[in-house]
């Protein structure tokens, strides 16, 4: 399936770059995006198989996540300015075959060990003792997080999609330049990202639950002032909030990894990231009606903050104690 993921959009890619018309242009948007909805399900559960501690690996596979959202607009930026607009789809496209093929080689020497894995997961999972009660409890876990990665999703998609006009109308006394905005926001986004890699190293130390529920009450004030303050104040208090947002989606595919059998886990994967990046699909209407209805963004990051405060809440429903069948499944395999 990685393969796939980087073949089929390396392709998807090249076709875009080549096309002529809207027409051929949307359908290789459609693949690229068709191909790249491979890896978060099929990827987050290869960084955590048979793994106890997941959190510093979810927290660097993270960052390497974000830093490439990052660098997509300057490298397309820049190839367009250079070569074509073209450029920027067919010379990243020919490099994710490549990558692609490299893979194919370098995974060739422990194919059969993961079909061996594979085949033996559900008869593992089912061998691992469970009560009815503990049963309930995943699901209820499951369930919470359902819940949250929608709202939370929501939360990051629309507050990093808002956040270039947040910046260019509150940074008026700092700068009123596109290139000085557009500089300042990838500064604040690319140095919170790392903080990902801080969540995973506490997640594996103390309790997710407390420190998600943590995470989720500090960042609701945060929200609320960021929609009405300006210039430096506005800077320091949206770097910490995206600390925070930014920091608890390892804890929350961490929860995920300790309580779904490794035989479910790309599906409960698949539905939990269609689900948070689902939520983009509202971001760009939600950012356009809040601010076009108050002409500002107190009322749109009042209403982040209410969706932060919801799952701080549910996380209160969350067991103290999680059934680490990451753990279970390693040990049985």
């Amino acid at each position: 399936m990685i393969a796939i993921f980087f073949i089929g959009i390396g392709i998807s890619a090249i076709f875009t770059g080549l096309a002529r018309t809207e027409l051929e242009i949307s359908i290789g948007l459609f693949f690229i995006g068709l191909f790249a909805s491979i890896y978060h399900p099929v990827g987050i559960s290869m960084v955590v198989q048979n793994q106890e501690k997941v959190g510093r690996l979810l927290g660097i596979n993270g960052v390497w996540g974000n830093m490439g959202i990052a660098a997509a607009a300057f490298v397309a930026g820049g190839l367009g300015s250079w070569i074509s607009w073209k450029a920027a789809f067919y010379i990243p496209g020919a490099i994710s075959i490549i990558t692609g093929i490299i893979y194919i080689w370098v995974s060739r020497s422990w194919r059969l060990d993961e079909k061996i894995a594979g085949s033996k997961t559900p008869d593992a999972f089912n061998s691992i003792s469970l009560s009815k009660e503990s049963r309930k409890t995943i699901l209820l876990v499951i369930i919470i997080l359902a819940i949250a990665a929608f709202l939370i999703g929501l939360v990051f998609q629309t507050s990093t999609i808002a956040l270039p006009k947040l910046f260019d109308e509150g940074l008026n006394s700092i700068t009123s330049s596109p290139l000085g905005v557009g500089g300042i926001v990838t500064l604040v986004v690319t140095v919170a990202a790392f903080a990902q890699i801080g969540a995973g190293h506490l997640i594996d130390n103390f309790s997710p639950k407390v420190i998600w529920i943590v995470a989720l009450f500090s960042q609701v004030p945060l929200l609320v002032i960021m929609g009405i303050i300006t210039d430096i104040h506005l800077v320091i208090t949206t770097f910490l909030a995206l600390i925070i947002i930014f920091g608890e989606i390892p804890i929350q595919d961490a929860l995920l990894a300790r309580n779904t059998p490794e035989h479910l886990r790309s599906r409960v994967y698949g539905i939990k990231f269609s689900l948070a990046l689902g939520a983009s699909a509202l971001a760009v209407p939600i950012v356009s009606v809040f601010h076009g209805t108050s002409g500002g963004f107190s009322w749109l990051f009042g209403l982040l903050a209410l969706c932060a405060l919801v799952v701080g809440i549910l996380a209160l429903w969350l067991p103290g104690r999680f059934h680490n069948l990451a753990k279970a499944n390693s040990t049985l395999n």
